[in-house]
């Protein structure tokens, strides 16, 4: 796309907030039940695969400074949703990793956001969710 062709009424990025910030609350109306943070369901959802990941990985998925990530883990430590552990090899790094009740919460998380995502996407053309994406994963090379 050119960059002539961008409506000056209308950018993608702000209607990309509106659209993040409405879906936040959207997700936090949907978990009040679990009385998380969005911060925190958004560090479970990122480790709902069952993959452990040292802070620096977290932070990175989930748009944090791990400084600012601390608090975070704190709070999900003390819930007893996750373990923080050393990684084989480097007892320096923090592993980060669900535990029992961890799993079940994420997996809620995760199931919610899929559900909130089919909702959403229902009926929209295949071409156009393609298109999504596409301009999603554009914008986040743009950001590393």
């Amino acid at each position: 796309m050119k960059s002539e062709s961008v409506s000056p009424e209308r950018s993608a990025l702000l209607t990309l907030q509106r659209a993040t910030h409405a879906t936040l609350h959207l997700i936090a109306t949907e978990l009040v039940d679990l009385d998380l943070t969005a911060s925190e369901i958004n560090a479970l959802a990122n480790l709902a695969d069952g993959t452990g990941r040292t802070v620096s990985q977290l932070g990175a998925a989930v748009g944090a400074r791990p400084t600012t990530l601390t608090s975070v883990l704190d709070r999900l430590e003390r819930r007893g949703h996750i373990t923080r552990g050393t990684r084989a090899g480097d007892r320096r790094s923090v592993l980060i990793e669900l535990t029992e009740s961890g799993h079940a919460t994420a997996g809620l998380i995760k199931q919610t956001l899929n559900d909130l995502e089919r909702r959403a996407l229902d009926g929209l053309p295949t071409e156009a969710v393609a298109g999504f994406y596409a301009v999603l994963d554009a914008l986040t090379r743009e950001g590393r």
